[in-house]
């Protein structure tokens, strides 16, 4: 089993000075976020929030804005303090932190990086990535060092000397990332990077920043108001609305098994062809029912290569998971999983 980085335990944000009287009339009636500002003029920002996050997932935080996902993440590192709730970062217990290790833990850690990524425009792309490690006084040339390095990581190479002002938007962007990862932290928190960015730039940092964190095995909180974002690079996705965690499930998960209408509708027009596998389309296989011609598939295969499989057989198709022959789809299965079931 996968080794838990963060861990958040029935955690509630209440803005106001009835919090803990909000608190226990919500767990006693479920008192909604508008009886709640009705009648104790308060806010409830999120609401009896869990969930984990192993070693080396993206976890992505979607939802609408003032949905909560922006309050949630920031109680990881502690920037909002919860109303009630535990959260656990490396095992260790946020809430009992005292002042100095709380800011060792967000140096040494923790990388977080904003939807505006706030570079100090009067030092060059170097310096900005550096200036974490200038904070904890590490000597000037390793700073140098490990800057160059992970603006390598970033595809930044050549740039180092270059000022905030004479880089793209995409590449700006590229550098704050560069800032989060130069303390080697564990876990990094991104509060909607790419959300200003044009579509294209956005779909290449996409990939290239879900091939950073493989490769370097960051555990990531990624928080999106774009689902089709949160799909292309979460392994997880937890859905919010109004201070609650909806729904909590891999992409196809969250988009062939939606929790309620409110996910419903996100996920209506989301293409299923990449994400739904023969395992979860097929139907049981009956005896003799893989005829000769039958060409066989792997479980994990997507619809989009059913498809290409099934257009040049009049067979069905066979799945095999761990060389046994497990299920099949028919073409009438396939059409079905493409069109959601309807």
């Amino acid at each position: 089993m996968a080794e838990t980085v963060v861990e958040l335990s029935n955690v509630w944000k209440v803005f106001g000075e009835r919090a803990d009287e909000t608190i226990a009339d919500a767990e006693r009636t479920n008192l909604s976020k508008t009886e709640a500002l009705e009648k104790y003029q308060t806010v409830i920002g999120v609401r009896s929030a869990s969930f984990s996050v192993a070693r080396g997932e993206i976890f992505c935080i979607m939802g609408l804005s003032g949905s909560g996902k922006s309050t949630l993440v920031r109680h990881v590192n502690r920037l909002i303090e919860p109303s009630a709730g535990s959260i656990k970062v490396l095992g260790t217990d946020v809430g009992a932190m005292g002042n100095a290790e709380l800011r060792q833990m967000r140096a040494r850690h923790i990388g977080m990086v904003f939807q505006h990524m706030a570079l100090m425009p009067h030092r060059s792309v170097r310096e900005n990535v550096a200036y974490p490690l200038e904070i904890r006084k590490i000597p000037k040339s390793r700073r140098w060092a490990i800057s160059d390095y992970t603006l390598g990581l970033v595809d930044l190479t050549g740039y180092e000397d270059r000022l905030p002002r004479e880089l793209s938007g995409g590449m700006q962007q590229r550098v704050g990332i560069a800032r989060a990862l130069a303390s080697d932290p564990e876990i990094l928190l991104m509060d909607e990077p790419f959300s200003a960015l044009d579509p294209l730039i956005r779909l290449q940092l996409q990939d290239q920043f879900k091939a950073l964190v493989r490769d370097l095995n960051k555990s990531t909180l990624f928080i999106t108001h774009d689902l089709d974002e949160a799909i292309r690079i979460g392994h997880r996705i937890a859905i919010m609305k109004d201070g609650v965690i909806v729904q909590i499930g891999t992409p196809e998960e969250i988009v062939t098994k939606p929790a309620d209408d409110y996910v419903r509708e996100f996920v209506q027009g989301i293409s299923r062809l990449k994400l739904v596998r023969a395992h979860t389309i097929m139907e049981p296989l009956a005896d003799g029912s893989a005829s000769a011609g039958a060409i066989r598939v792997e479980g994990d295969q997507d619809l989009d290569s059913l498809i290409d499989v099934a257009v040049g057989s009049e067979h069905p198709l066979i799945v095999t998971e761990a060389g046994q022959d497990v299920g099949i789809i028919t073409k009438t299965t396939l059409l079905r999983g493409i069109q959601g079931g309807r």
